[in-house]
């Protein structure tokens, strides 16, 4: 075996290697591997001392974690890390700089793996084009938008952004904070509500049905028989019994006014003529009811419609003319209103105006809790029942326009 002579450049003496074996050759590795440890730890140390890094993410037995900077921001920071809610900075590019745990969770991607990446990744095409418009022109005022979230198994998440403008020395420096808010529970909180509103109104016309034709079918009767008795019994008595015979006709009188009143009221909670003759006949029925009753001029046009709508859409149209008469007669002072009801391609509008006082929709008591204004809540609430929209434009000393869009079934003839 020969033997060779290394001369170190520390000075030191020299040695003889009189061999390698194996253990010397794994050490000579393991000895390489530690040095490039030792170097990636010198060059991150480094970069932390100088301020380049901030945060560093650590593979554990326990997932990733998050260790941070001792400093000023600490305490923010384990703030943000212990949220319920997703939180990043951007640079104005979309670039990650920071996301907490909260957020990896939501996409359902590593954190090593979303640190550092474009947040657009995770968004649709149209939401692209939101985000860069949103980090344009957010200053430090923030702004809000509702976008989707695309996670890395493919699922989607329903967020609410809230983004505000942290720092900007320049267009290329700009970075920006997010709060990525999951917004699942509060969709489906909605659409719990939305059903139970509508099971509501389902339950509340079956109601009304129920009393309108107790109503007719005994009350009107039982009205109509006895206006018929006292008839004749004002008919019976003599001439001699003037006194008695005017009072009976009075009596007469009296009992037809509140015969009538009783069909009216009847045929408000569920007009028999609606399921019979059609929506154009019990709109002209209701209107010239409030004409007759208020001494207010109402026009009304109705372009004749190829076919009936589903009974739960006429029955809306209906409710939704009555609140909104209902609302002229006691709020409007209005001494003209004009109805119109036409088809406009796959959807049919119905349209209310008066020249009333008007109102401001901003400061109406609708938006004040517990004040009011569940007129238009309910006939908010019935359009959107039935797939439609509804709109409200008024001005103080200007009138009033009320305005429903309800979509058309897609069949030619509609079922009922």
């Amino acid at each position: 075996m020969k033997s060779a002579r290394v001369q170190h450049s520390s000075g030191a003496a020299p040695s003889r290697l009189r061999g390698r074996s194996h253990f010397g050759a794994a050490k000579a590795r393991e000895l390489a591997e530690l040095r490039v440890r030792l170097a990636e730890a010198e060059e991150t140390l480094r970069a932390i001392h100088s301020g380049g890094v901030d945060a560093l993410v650590v593979a554990g037995k326990q997932g990733p974690q998050v260790f941070t900077r001792q400093g000023a921001e600490h305490a923010y920071r384990v703030l943000i890390e212990s949220m319920n809610e997703g939180a990043l900075t951007l640079t104005a590019n979309a670039v990650i700089l920071y996301a907490n745990q909260c957020f990896a969770k939501m996409v359902k991607c590593p954190m090593e793996r979303v640190m550092g990446s474009s947040f657009r990744r995770f968004l649709s095409a149209g939401d692209r084009v939101t985000l860069r418009s949103l980090l344009t022109r957010t200053d430090k005022s923030g702004c809000k938008s509702q976008m989707r979230l695309n996670a890395e198994d493919g699922s989607q998440l329903s967020v609410h952004l809230s983004i505000r403008a942290l720092a900007k020395t320049g267009p290329k420096s700009a970075t920006f904070g997010i709060v990525v808010t999951d917004m699942t529970e509060v969709r489906r909180n909605e659409e719990l509500l939305r059903a139970l509103t509508q099971r509501v109104v389902q339950v509340q016309e079956a109601e009304r049905g129920r009393v309108a034709l107790e109503l007719h079918d005994n009350i009107s009767q039982l009205l109509c028989a006895i206006v018929f008795r006292s008839q004749a019994l004002a008919n019976k008595l003599s001439a001699r019994d003037r006194a008695l015979k005017g009072e009976a006709e009075r009596l007469r009188e009296m009992l037809g006014k509140t015969a009538e009143e009783v069909e009216r009221i009847s045929r408000n909670l569920r007009p028999s003529v609606l399921d019979q003759l059609g929506l154009d006949a019990v709109l002209r029925g209701a209107s010239r009811e409030f004409a007759d009753r208020t001494g207010v001029s109402i026009k009304l046009a109705c372009a004749e419609l190829a076919a009936r709508l589903p009974g739960d859409t006429e029955l809306t149209l209906y409710r939704i003319l009555q609140e909104a008469l209902k609302n002229v007669e006691k709020h409007a002072g209005a001494r003209h209103v004009t109805v119109w009801l036409m088809r406009q391609g796959g959807f049919v509008r119905l349209t209310i105006k008066d020249d009333g006082i008007g109102f401001d929709p901003d400061h109406h008591p609708a938006k004040r809790r517990g004040k009011g204004g569940l007129g238009l809540l309910s006939m908010r609430e019935r359009a959107t029942y039935v797939g439609g929209t509804l709109t409200v434009k008024s001005a103080r000393r200007a009138g009033t326009q009320i305005e429903a869009r309800i979509p058309l079934p897609s069949t030619a003839t509609a079922t009922r």
